[in-house]
């Protein structure tokens, strides 16, 4: 199967496919262009002469499809094509050379991602000189003031450090800028990492089960973009602000939209406010920014981006390394280690994909710990835990090493039964146990044999022909600020 099908022949198109042959899978070309099907064939390129709006020449399946023409109609009618050839493809579309905007409007819904290279050029520009970060700041301070009366900012449910770091640093920016604010979560804060933040940084947080929201004039989200999709929130509330680093899966709709999926962390995003308004950081924000910010690129490995450095080297002037250390190193629970015995034992491996399930559990985020810990059996680059608790099941899964985005994979495998996504590395997933639960036997080894054998038997089936990561990293087509 091609992995990567390029169909047009521009500069730009040029340049994604020496960038593409980087990376592993097969990449093949349609273009009418002779010459460079000539230049390809002698780099050892799958390369066809043909119109690329002529699906007779694609291939019998393609993951990615990069359409990359000059011409902006041309570009719209070989993605027609290659989006009636392949419905369930990712296709990446370069615009062309001035597109008219009914063609801009045309490609939004037919593409996944658009690629405007003359506006990247000029977001670059304006990136480096400044001026993009003076604008949101300006949006930033103008929606805040506003608003009526007091923000709640809230994270996703169970928060990690960067969401926890993120709503704090949001809600001190806030009440300096003369707006009352609060930090508020759902679900639990029950990883012991994530426990040892909140009490050993004293930090203050509402549970949205006991606030009424009513009373609040703003609702911002940090480190997601959908209300009412695993943060606790009704769906369909209006939410103010957006500021988030994960590429969102739908239309946002805010006043104040920042969405940087090239960022590595929400908690630099944050970090950048408060340098662009020659804000103070005190000691404790610094402190779980830094380590909202390491977290969530695991310690500068993972999706991370010059702005993540950047913002980590103004941290550590002020942060509280001393402390960093209490929190990185909490004393672990004995069900933590039990999980992850279960989850050694009861592994599936099927080439170089383990799933456990693990049963009945008390605390969720084992599973990730235990997730994170069979990544170290040798020859395994995917891993799936899970358990079930209060009638829902809970789970984690890891990729490493592999071409595998886990992110959709969960989406795809479990989305259609409960609530499933995350990134291409790191993923989660919550299932309604539902009729499962229903086993009519007291024996919990019956209950367990059926909960393995409905979700590990769609995770298995799904990873076969698991998603992969597109490897041209532009942001989605309209998830530009609003």
């Amino acid at each position: 199967m091609v992995r990567r099908l390029v169909l047009g022949c521009s500069s730009v198109g040029h340049t994604l496919i020496e960038q593409a042959r980087q990376q592993r899978g097969e990449v093949y070309v349609v273009t009418d262009d002779s010459g460079w099907v000539t230049t390809l064939r002698e780099s050892n390129v799958a390369a066809v002469e043909a119109d690329p709006a002529d699906a007779r020449s694609y291939p019998d399946r393609a993951e990615v499809v990069i359409v990359a023409d000059d011409d902006p109609d041309r570009n719209l009618a070989v993605a027609r094509t290659a989006r009636d050839r392949y419905p369930d493809a990712s296709i990446v579309v370069c615009v062309g050379v001035d597109p008219p905007d009914s063609v801009r409007e045309a490609l939004a819904g037919i593409a996944d991602r658009i690629v405007d290279p003359v506006q990247a050029i000029a977001d670059r520009v304006l990136d480096v000189t400044g001026a993009n970060e003076n604008e949101r700041i300006v949006d930033l301070l103008s929606v805040l003031q506003s608003l009526s009366g007091p923000l709640a900012v809230v994270t996703h449910d169970n928060p990690d450090p960067d969401a926890i770091a993120s709503a704090i640093g949001l809600q001190h920016i806030a009440e300096v800028a003369g707006v009352d604010a609060d930090a508020c979560y759902g679900g639990e804060i029950s990883h012991q990492e994530n426990r040892a933040l909140v009490n050993v940084l004293d930090i203050s947080l509402q549970h949205l089960d006991g606030i009424d929201l009513d009373t609040y004039a703003g609702i911002a989200l940090v480190d997601h973009s959908r209300p009412g999709v695993n943060d606790g929130l009704p769906e369909g509330t209006t939410v103010d602000f957006v500021i988030d680093h994960h590429p969102p899966r739908a239309p946002v709709n805010a006043r104040y939209v920042d969405i940087r999926p090239s960022i590595g962390a929400t908690s630099t995003l944050i970090a950048e406010y408060f340098d662009r308004l020659a804000m103070e950081l005190d000691e404790r924000i610094a402190t779980a920014l830094l380590f909202g910010l390491r977290v969530d690129t695991r310690e500068f490995i993972r999706e991370v981006s010059v702005a993540d450095f950047e913002a980590a080297s103004r941290l550590l002037e002020t942060a509280d390394v001393e402390t960093l250390r209490r929190v990185e190193q909490p004393s672990v629970s004995p069900e933590t280690f039990d999980i992850l015995a279960t989850a050694i034992r009861e592994r599936d491996v099927r080439e170089s994909v383990v799933a456990s399930c693990v049963g009945e559990i008390t605390d969720r985020d084992a599973l990730a710990q235990a997730a994170d810990r069979l990544l170290d059996l040798e020859g395994i680059t995917v891993t799936f835990v899970y358990g079930y608790l209060d009638g829902v099941v809970y789970a984690s899964a890891r990729s490493r090493g592999s071409d595998v985005d886990i992110g959709e994979t969960l989406r795809d495998a479990l989305g259609p039964i409960g609530s499933a996504g995350g990134h291409d590395d790191m993923a989660g997933a919550q299932i309604p146990l539902g009729i499962l639960a229903e086993v009519d036997d007291d024996s919990t080894e019956t209950l367990m044999e059926v909960v393995r054998e409905s979700i590990s038997g769609r995770f298995f089936e799904t990873v076969v022909d698991a998603p992969q990561t597109p490897t041209i990293e532009e942001p989605l087509a309209g998830n530009s600020r609003e």
